[in-house]
């Protein structure tokens, strides 16, 4: 970086007062890594043409100053008290930038979309720490076959892989990826198809944004689900096209006459987001006989198929479909791991045809290596075993929540019949779940309240999620005891 330093002989001050300055500002930035000498007095002035007294005089300011300290025989680093505010450094050199008359841009001005102001989800990034960690969305590190999965990374880098994937591949998938999508995750929800109807995506998350981007315009309106997935809402607030809340009840997005003006709907059938509930086959079928009727597409996020505790679950919405009408969003993200984002896209070939060439205009495909790794993990049959690892885990979870709950706050919540790995709690009238939040953090407890996944002006305040897939089963029950405890204080 030190290439990057500009000294002129026509400024103001001089060349050594211009380095000091440029150091010092670097040092403050944190661009000078505190484990790596600086360059000699020597290699640094000959890189930018000055004498070598000037760099040596520059050196030794910024060392009286506190911005470096002197290693015997190693050189000059940075002092690492200076980035932990433990040196007062308002006698050191003052850092002035090259030119305060220019003109900056309004970047309110000039951004178009904001998506920043948007409601969202936030998590807590340290969620490890916490003694009870009823987040959504993690996975249980102690589940996770590493040596399976290192084998496969291992193996996704050998030379014939390297020469088989490291070539640009533009806009196509690795073929194994492909077909392991089609021949084992697919049939398991009763969808067959073609590779041409298959697209690989990075995440649920990116098939999400591909389908809002093919399918709304100005004119369209989509329905969605209310209290419903926060993402897909955001997603879709940033087309040109209205949003229609569909509301939800004991049996999923209801079927009446709020779908007649929509042109798509979304929906998570299998295990809705966020209240759990499964969508019964009966109403499965009435919903997709009411988009032949009024001519919608339906958009099925099957986001938790695989974590399921019945031997004989529903089938997929898109396998009842007759008509083309259903895309299928799937993803590996809550079983393999939530950070691998990996995903898939299923619909009819000429709509993939589009949502292809609209991916590669974003990032070509999903890395190559790691869709060759997943590949491999899945042929091997190690998804199949992890999968059965996570349902026997889950199960147990599952019925320490039910129980806990059904102790410590009955009749707040429905048990989730399709399995899944999260509960949907109903506090008392009048409990505000963001200052239980804050109770509970302070208690080791996490928790997420539930007024975001409502697209009122008011949502309740009294719902929130208990996730269990990173929480160990034996802390469960005390946790649900404190956290009850803590509700009864706040509702007092």
């Amino acid at each position: 970086m030190f290439q990057l330093f500009h000294l002129s002989a026509d400024k103001d001050t001089s060349l050594q007062q211009q380095l000091r300055e440029q150091i010092a500002s670097a040092i403050l930035n944190g661009n000078i890594p505190l484990n790596s000498p600086l360059p000699s007095s020597r290699k640094l002035a000959k890189q930018l043409n000055v004498a070598r007294n000037t760099v040596v005089l520059a050196y030794e300011h910024l060392l009286d100053d506190g911005y470096l300290i002197a290693k015997e025989r190693s050189g000059y680093y940075v002092n690492p008290d200076i980035l932990a505010g433990k040196v007062n450094v308002a006698a050191g050199p003052v850092v002035t930038s090259d030119d305060d008359t220019g003109h900056k841009p309004d970047w309110s001005r000039c951004l178009k979309v904001q998506p920043s102001s948007q409601r969202n989800m936030h998590k807590a990034r340290d969620w490890q720490r916490y003694d009870y960690p009823f987040i959504y969305g993690q996975f249980d590190t102690n589940l996770f076959p590493t040596n399976n999965w290192r084998e496969c990374c291992r193996d996704a880098v050998s030379v014939p892989a390297i020469r088989d994937w490291a070539a640009d591949r533009f806009d196509n998938d690795d073929p194994l990826l492909v077909e392991q999508i089609r021949t084992r995750l697919l049939p398991r929800r009763g969808v067959w198809a073609s590779p041409e109807q298959i697209l690989v995506t990075v995440g649920a998350q990116q098939a999400l944004y591909i389908l809002a981007q093919l399918l709304l315009d100005s004119d369209s309106v989509m329905g969605l689900e209310d209290p419903g997935y926060v993402d897909i809402r955001n997603i879709c607030s940033l087309s040109p096209g209205q949003i229609k809340p569909i509301p939800v009840d004991g049996q999923g997005m209801q079927v009446g006459e709020e779908l007649s003006e929509c042109d798509c709907v979304y929906t998570t059938p299998s295990h809705q987001c966020p209240t759990t509930v499964t969508m019964p086959i009966e109403r499965r079928y009435e919903l997709l006989k009411k988009a032949e009727e009024e001519d919608f597409l339906i958009i099925e996020d099957d986001y938790e198929s695989e974590t399921n505790f019945k031997s004989n679950p529903i089938p997929a919405l898109k396998s009842l479909d007759k008509n083309d009408r259903v895309l299928y969003v799937g993803s590996l993200s809550k079983t393999l791991a939530p950070g691998l984002r990996m995903g898939y896209l299923v619909g009819p070939e000429e709509f993939i045809k589009e949502a292809r060439a609209l991916r590669r205009l974003m990032v070509r495909h999903p890395a190559a290596n790691n869709q060759r790794s997943v590949a491999l993990f899945l042929e091997r049959g190690y998804n199949d075993a992890l999968i059965m690892n996570i349902a026997r885990t889950y199960e147990a979870r599952w019925h320490a929540m039910e129980e806990a709950l059904s102790k410590y706050l009955p009749d707040s919540f429905t048990q989730p019949t399709f399995g899944g790995s999260c509960y949907w709690v109903k506090g008392p009238e009048g409990l505000d779940t963001h200052k239980l939040r804050e109770a509970a953090a302070e208690n080791g407890i996490l928790i997420e309240p539930g007024d975001i996944h409502f697209m009122g002006e008011t949502p309740p305040l009294n719902y929130f999620r208990l996730g269990y897939s990173s929480i160990s089963t034996d802390r469960i029950e005390p946790g649900i005891k404190r956290l009850a405890e803590l509700i009864q204080s706040l509702v007092d």
